[in-house]
């Protein structure tokens, strides 16, 4: 199986992770340029008001596009960590997973890294954990166009399966699961399946069982 290149993302959709399934390797876009209103310092959860995002601040945030995402500085001058703490424990204390991922999440962000793209990166090799994913994490080596290998590698390109970008935030818009959404379960808010939400708020309502809607 291919294995899949994404750009690195804070709590990344669901659907990030369904793409994994069966890869070989997950590859982290280490040189490309930060883009803002992206997913690379955002998510998305369901909360009683509906779906609310979740932003990361960065240091510079005006000129932030002229660096590398793997540059870009944590903005810890503002109180964004309680903020994004208290605003899981209202959607989610009464889930029926959330003690048992909390002190795990909770550890991650105390430690307070210094750049964003080491934060992702510690919540997505804890989210593949969760999951069940068994896969290595590698980093790339240099930027190269879509399409194309963007790393040093043996692989060729049909072996490398190009996802940067491939999810944004406005995918959120859809009004119900598509193919970049995964299997509907019961959520906690709301009638209907909201699609696009972080692996969040998946792992909080099914668990160790979360796995099982990603296929």
């Amino acid at each position: 199986m291919p294995s899949v290149l994404f750009e690195s993302q804070y709590n990344p959709p669901a659907a990030f992770f369904a793409e994994l399934l069966g890869a070989d390797a997950l590859w982290l876009e280490a040189h490309d340029n930060y883009r803002k209103q992206t997913y690379r310092n955002r998510c998305l959860l369901l909360t009683a008001q509906g779906v609310q995002p979740l932003t990361v601040p960065v240091v510079d945030g005006n000129r932030s596009e002229k660096v590398l995402t793997s540059a870009i500085e944590i903005d810890y001058r503002q109180n964004w960590v309680h903020r994004h703490w208290r605003t899981l424990q209202t959607a989610y204390g009464g889930t029926p997973y959330f003690e048992y991922y909390a002190d795990y999440l909770h550890d991650i962000y105390v430690q307070k890294p210094q750049l964003l793209f080491d934060l992702n990166l510690l919540l997505i090799r804890f989210y593949l954990r969760c999951l069940r994913l068994r896969l290595p994490v590698h980093l790339t080596a240099e930027y190269s166009p879509p399409l194309l290998p963007a790393f040093d590698s043996p692989l060729a390109p049909d072996f490398v399966r190009d996802r940067r970008d491939w999810l944004t935030p406005k995918d959120s818009a859809s009004s119900g699961p598509d193919r970049k959404s995964v299997h509907p379960y019961p959520q906690s808010f709301g009638k209907d399946f909201v699609p696009g939400l972080s692996i969040l708020d998946l792992l909080f309502m099914q668990g160790p069982a979360a796995g099982s809607f990603l296929a």
